[in-house]
């Protein structure tokens, strides 16, 4: 491990002192009754297991915890997860993991932080967002999961389950909240459940006012404004004997806005960060399906079978005020639209549409009994096609009339890898683990139509890649949930083909990491500790920027990173608190030129529009410190619950790119959120809430100039507040 500073080897030696504490633990085998902890049940490794049991560095949340700290959407997780940076813009969500994942998408990249809803790959990060209602848990695995999760996962994984349709138990829950800037969010769920066969299908409708005003005499549009609809359904059949359970699921959103609200960095207008004027009419439409059938089935008293088929068809069409103004005018029709005019004209209009049609499939099996060997072994494969067209106005600034800069391209993506695990006890108390994945990956590439000259179109090209990945772990268990463990896992993304076809293609990125951790949990289960320290060593990262005005993914330099997490929960009576710290030193490796979105020039010794990238500078989307806390306690008056909570979070700076300066630095943050909930029996809950309750003005995304639209701040929303009310009927 590299040299540290004094500040780190302080932090590092907090966190590993802590490894010592387990020996306090007690041996327990049934989980607290008089007011302590609930077992928490992971599904991280095919099972259902104890998250005390799993040499993982995760958060996990329950739906009805999510809703206690307050995260609404996927976006509030880094508030109440440690080492996780997430940032939405444009149709995506990029989620980064200790400073891995993905900072800015290209047509043909992929997020380097896998997420599942129900069992379901998403593979794409357009339409991760879209599923946060009548949520059952949701997982957060810190780390590459190079075996299980394979493709994707060089930073880590997310696993969101929905609640499990219930037999012989008929029910509805209504959730309803009613907030400022005319917000409106119903969620509905309805279960029907026979002896064998159940069903339960939820819903929701969100609508809401932006948190910034389009001032604009002649706006098209109020950016930030959203309708959402959307609607689920589980079908859950087993057969009399229980050996087979087979899920039927399928799911249908629409999400409706005027696209995000971008706060021009030249705004000369107005200096309030909650006005912009735009005269285009800007507008993102999101829409599409997901069907899957998973079934589970008992080969035997020791092994079961998994197989799970999934269909996804979604799409976004949106369309954006290229210039980020009301007054900047289009290139006249006397005039080409050739660069040098354009940057005298800038005005313009940009529309895009994005599809994925993807296949999945996934099978497994796994051993189910309660011996000292425990394994899996399976197979999966993907196939998709992704048909994008990008184009832009330089004549019009209110409406897309016409194009005279076009991108029209297709990718067919296919992915196959087979994949197994073996845990062994060596003792009642020492487990060794070992896991591998060999995953081939291919990406065929058209081009109908690029701007530019020097080749023949169409122009298709295809890349290839392989990479063997897993895990290896020691893993050392005593009394009951206790946990010391060590791992070594490695997590790969795959290469692909630039939209250019004179731009060299991408390589694969891999990240290997290195980890020891305890997870135990004290005081007859009323206080849970778990804490970790790692050292990443991250190779070949890819980043995207322009190159010629065109979108391009590169392999820039090697980074390595370690720091560590620690989450504490309590609960003893009424009283429950929670808290989570996470500390990063994420840096470049070494030394190099790389492209850069808004290179205006040459750095001393770089090629043309290359910027230099010195070893020690910081990865992007790498907060040094993310650190949240929560506390509430529970009165009760008579036949109603009284609960007061506050929770706080603070993330420290980061920045969007690996060039600093004031267009790509987030600044750190402190928010604080307070509600109060009187639950009124099995039935009926009322809630409270003020979110951001100190109405703290900052910012939550740094946009990079693009072809198609000039870059551009996203402040986070101000203070909001409402009241939330959840009935439940039936039995």
């Amino acid at each position: 491990m590299p040299d540290l500073t004094l500040r780190s080897r302080a932090v590092l030696a907090v966190l590993m002192s802590t490894v010592a504490t387990p020996a306090l633990a007690q041996a327990v085998d049934e989980p607290a009754n008089d007011g302590g902890l609930e077992a928490i049940v992971v599904t991280a490794e095919r099972r259902e297991q104890s998250l005390q049991a799993v040499p993982i560095s995760a958060t996990v949340l329950s739906g009805e915890e999510l809703q206690r700290k307050g995260v609404s959407n996927l976006n509030d997780i880094q508030q109440v997860a440690p080492s996780v940076a997430i940032n939405t813009f444009n149709r995506s969500t990029f989620i980064n993991i200790r400073g891995v994942g993905i900072a800015q998408s290209a047509p043909t990249s992929n997020p380097g932080v896998a997420y599942y809803i129900d069992g379901q790959l998403i593979p794409h990060e357009q339409f991760i967002g879209h599923s946060f209602f009548d949520i059952g848990t949701i997982e957060v695995l810190r780390g590459p999961q190079g075996t299980l999760t394979g493709q994707n996962s060089t930073g880590g994984a997310i696993y969101v389950r929905t609640p499990e349709p219930e037999f012989d138990s008929t029910f509805a829950i209504g959730d309803v909240t009613v907030a400022n800037y005319d917000r409106y969010r119903a969620v509905a769920a309805l279960n029907l459940g026979g002896e064998d066969v159940a069903l339960r299908i939820a819903g929701v409708h969100e609508e809401r006012d932006s948190f910034t005003r389009n001032i604009a005499a002649n706006a098209q549009s109020q950016p930030g404004n959203l309708n959402m609809d959307a609607i689920r359904a589980n079908l859950r059949l087993r057969d009399m004997d229980g050996r087979l359970t087979v899920n039927v699921r399928g799911e249908y959103f629409d999400v409706r806005s005027d696209n995000n609200a971008v706060k021009n960095r030249n705004d000369k207008v107005s200096s309030n960060p909650f006005e912009i004027e735009e005269d285009a009419l800007s507008f993102q439409n999101q829409a599409g399906y997901r069907i899957s059938t998973e079934a589970r089935y008992d080969v035997s008293d020791s092994v079961q079978a998994r197989g799970l088929v999934s269909w996804q068809d979604g799409y976004t069409h949106d369309q954006t005020d290229g210039d980020r103004t009301a007054t900047a005018q289009a290139v006249p029709a006397n005039l080409s639209t050739s660069s040098a005019n354009t940057r005298t004209y800038p005005g313009r209009v940009s529309n895009g549409d994005t599809r994925f049609k993807t296949l999945i499939g996934e099978f497994n099996l796994l051993s189910t009994d309660k011996g000292p060997l425990q394994w899996v072994v399976g197979g999966f494969v993907m196939d998709e096609t992704v048909p994008v067209t990008l184009l832009r106005d330089n004549r019009n600034t209110l409406d897309l009339l016409q194009s005279n800069s076009s991108i029209i391209t297709e990718a067919k993506n296919t992915s196959q890898s087979v994949f197994g695990q073996v845990n062994y006890y060596v003792t009642p108390a020492i487990e060794v683990l070992a896991g591998a994945r060999y995953s081939f990956d291919k990406q065929v590439y058209t081009r109908l139509a690029v701007p530019g000259a020097g080749f023949t179109l169409p122009f298709t090209s295809e890349a290839k890649s392989e990479q063997l990945t897993g895990k290896i772990g020691l893993n050392y268990h005593f009394g009951a949930d206790n946990l010391l463990y060590v791992t070594a896992s490695k997590g790969y993304k795959a290469g692909g083909v630039n939209l250019t076809p004179n731009t060299p293609d991408f390589k694969p990125e891999r990240n290997f990491v290195y980890e020891a951790g305890f997870k135990t949990e004290l005081l007859d289960r009323h206080l849970r500790v778990n804490g970790d320290v790692f050292y990443s060593d991250y190779k070949d990262i890819q980043l995207s920027s322009l190159v010629g005005g065109l979108p391009t993914t590169q392999n820039a330099l090697a980074g390595r990173a370690y720091g560590g997490e620690l989450e504490v929960t309590a609960q003893f009576g009424g009283f429950a608190a929670n808290a989570g710290l996470g500390y990063l030193d994420a840096k470049f490796k070494n030394s190099a030129c790389i492209s850069d979105t808004n290179a205006a020039g040459t750095d001393p010794g770089c090629a043309t529009n290359l910027r230099f990238v010195p070893k020690g500078r910081v990865l992007p989307f790498s907060p040094e410190w993310t650190v949240n806390a929560g506390v509430q306690y529970t009165l009760s008056l008579g036949s109603v619950d009284v609960t007061p909570r506050v929770q706080w979070s603070y993330l420290s700076e980061q920045y969007a790119t690996p060039f600093p300066s004031v267009n790509t630095l987030v600044p750190g943050r402190n928010l604080f959120d307070a509600r109060l909930t009187f639950d009124l029996g099995r039935k009926y809950k009322l809630e409270g809430f003020v979110n951001n309750l100190t109405n703290k003005t900052y910012i939550a995304t740094q946009i990079q100039n693009s072809s198609s639209a000039d870059g551009g701040i996203i402040y986070g929303a101000p203070r909001t507040w409402g009241v939330r009310l959840k009935v439940e009927i039936g039995n």
